[in-house]
């Protein structure tokens, strides 16, 4: 855990102590507290309890009951400590044993009544009510201490990052604008009209000129922009940590980057995290059908295909892959002992995936087999499906064959559609997935490779000879950190080579000449001495969020956007006065019509 503050050194002219920070030594003392209401209660004819609230929790004090206060004033209660009265200490808040005497209460401002209860009560609050107002919405335990979460996660991340020789370098938010795989975000130059500046999706090509420069080791927490559709992991704006590292290999820079993730989790939980686990992409997308495989639950992928090869059932005869995943029983009875509906909806859902089909087989008590192929299956290939799926009575087997990606694809979203428990839930479980696809298909309209993480990651040095020939099956020195499922960032070692990254380039479809022209403030400076060199980006907003226990990592940004992109509090996004954008030279195009 990271060391708490010095109650001494939070006092100001006008408070001597934390709502929250006064216990049962402080008994006797004169205190001045400072908050706001967030309850008053009579107790008899003459007196009230005031539970006074900050940040740091809340403390009951003791007012004459003619003191008008309601719920949100603010006020400066000074009086002394004592106990509790005998049978009246509440055990579950920190201050629950003592309170606040003979008061004199001075209000520093009144409130009107709050759109909403300032408490858990919120939580069933509509999200557009609570981020209109979030300004009162952030007032609340919850996400009090969330904030506070992250700003821990910051805090430890940075310790570890320097501690391990790395130097915080800023880099430019007004850069070209270049292909890093997201939709940008432009903004006009007044200036020279006609041209635009990006604002950053992330520090990939400044991070490289600091190895280039001679930096060694660089970091960064960075604000990134994106212009993606939104989503409970994803807000057009987020923070990451950036890093880039020079001299190294894969297993330097996972190793760095792992001490910085387990610093975190460990000044959050107060535990030594679990060991970050390692496997390929291809063992990834094998065994989970993803390549961010959450590791919590089973129901893994079990290859079938040689199991069917001489089969007469027409819907695996001659399929390129056939896979299964088993439904324990045990493990989800609902699911296992779904109806005739809720196994339609499954294949329902499989076909939405782009499967031709779902076989499901329901296992009897007996060995025997519910399913509307039954018939079709020999007595060899059920005893082998049973016996590789380890299928007992009462389970369900769901069964897809297509081509290789399509199987692992839709039984990897099925597998988390029935098993995956919420992403705080259970125990954490971190995995580097390694050697990812350098290239991922081909443009439907140029024929090109598109490239599967970035254009400057570094091909595997086994597949260097199958770039031209097979490009599509060379790997990348790419890497992807992913937790309960969230992938919370990725990296690569780097091109350094000019030649190697102009070949990249050129497989792409960029030229020669469009490189330099689009690039060529990168590419020059790799003439002169670029060393060896890697890096990782993590998102902070996604790791807090699962350290919080929160589903959402709106929940742990202090002025987030809703799914739509909106802010409910300012309104944003909103129109710009023509005369502005007269001055940026820009004409906004009539809306498309109504079909």
């Amino acid at each position: 855990m990271t060391t708490p503050p010095d109650p001494a050194r939070r006092t100001t002219s006008m408070r001597t102590h934390m709502c929250g920070d006064l216990r049962a030594g402080d008994v006797g003392a004169t205190v001045s507290v400072c908050g706001w209401v967030a309850r008053r209660r009579e107790h008899g004819e003459h007196l009230a309890f005031v539970d006074l609230r900050d940040h740091s929790g809340v403390v009951q004090c003791v007012v004459d009951n003619s003191v008008d206060v309601r719920s949100e004033w603010v006020l400066r209660i000074t009086g002394t400590v004592r106990p509790r009265p005998e049978g009246t200490a509440n055990e579950a808040l920190p201050t629950g044993s003592v309170e606040i005497g003979d008061c004199s209460v001075e209000v520093l401002n009144v409130a009107e009544p709050p759109p909403f209860p300032v408490d858990a009560r919120a939580d069933d609050v509509d999200e557009a009510i609570r981020l209109r107002h979030r300004y009162i919405d952030i007032r609340r335990e919850r996400m009090q201490r969330n904030l506070r979460v992250r700003a821990t996660v910051n805090s430890a991340i940075r310790s570890e990052m320097e501690r391990n020789g790395f130097v915080e370098v800023e880099t430019p938010f007004l850069v070209p604008s270049t292909p890093e795989g997201a939709r940008e975000f432009l903004v006009p130059s007044r200036k020279e009209r006609g041209s635009f500046y990006a604002l950053p999706q992330s520090p990939q090509l400044w991070k490289q000129l600091l190895m280039v420069a001679g930096v060694d080791r660089y970091y960064q927490i960075a604000r990134c922009l994106r212009d993606e559709d939104l989503r409970a992991d994803r807000q057009y704006e987020f923070m990451q940590l950036d890093a880039e590292m020079s001299f190294v290999d894969q297993d330097d820079v996972l190793d760095n980057i792992g001490r910085a993730v387990m610093a975190a989790a460990r000044a959050v939980t107060g535990e030594e995290p679990p060991a970050i686990e390692r496997m390929t992409w291809r063992e990834a997308m094998e065994s989970y059908g993803v390549d961010k495989p959450d590791l919590r639950f089973g129901m893994r992928l079990v290859e079938l295909t040689d199991l069917f090869v001489a089969t007469e059932f027409k819907a695996f005869a001659g399929a390129a892959s056939i896979k299964a995943i088993r439904v324990a029983a045990t493990d989800h009875a609902e699911a296992a002992a779904s109806g005739r509906n809720k196994l339609d909806a499954l294949t329902d859902r499989a076909k939405k995936l782009g499967a031709k089909g779902l076989v499901w087989i329901r296992v009897g008590e007996a060995g025997g087999i519910d399913s509307p192929v039954a018939k079709f299956l020999s007595a060899v290939e059920v005893e082998g499906l049973l016996s590789r799926t380890g299928a007992v009575a009462g389970d369900l087997v769901l069964v897809v064959a297509d081509d290789w990606a399509t199987v692992c694809g839709v039984l990897g979203q099925l597998r988390n559609d029935i098993g995956r428990p919420p992403v705080h839930e259970g125990p954490y479980r971190y995995v580097w997935v390694t050697e990812f696809p350098l290239f991922v298909g081909v443009d439907a309209v140029s024929g090109k490779p598109r490239p599967g993480h970035h254009p400057f990651c570094h091909p595997h040095p086994d597949d260097l000879a199958l770039m031209d020939s097979d490009p599509l099956s060379v790997r990348a020195l790419a890497y992807d950190l992913v937790l309960n499922g969230w992938e919370l960032g990725s990296g690569s070692i780097r091109i350094h080579e000019p030649a190697i990254q102009r070949r990249v380039f050129n497989l792409l479809g960029i030229s020669d000449d469009e490189a330099d022209h689009r690039f060529g403030f990168f590419l020059q400076p790799f003439r002169y001495g670029a060393p060896p060199h890697g890096g990782f980006a993590f998102g902070i907003d996604r790791l807090t969020a699962i350290l919080a226990g929160e589903e959402n990592i709106r929940e742990v940004i202090a002025f987030p956007k809703t799914q739509s992109g909106a802010d409910p509090m300012t309104n944003a996004p909103t129109p710009v006065d023509g005369g502005v954008l007269d001055e940026l030279g820009i004409r906004l195009l009539p809306p498309p019509a109504q079909s």
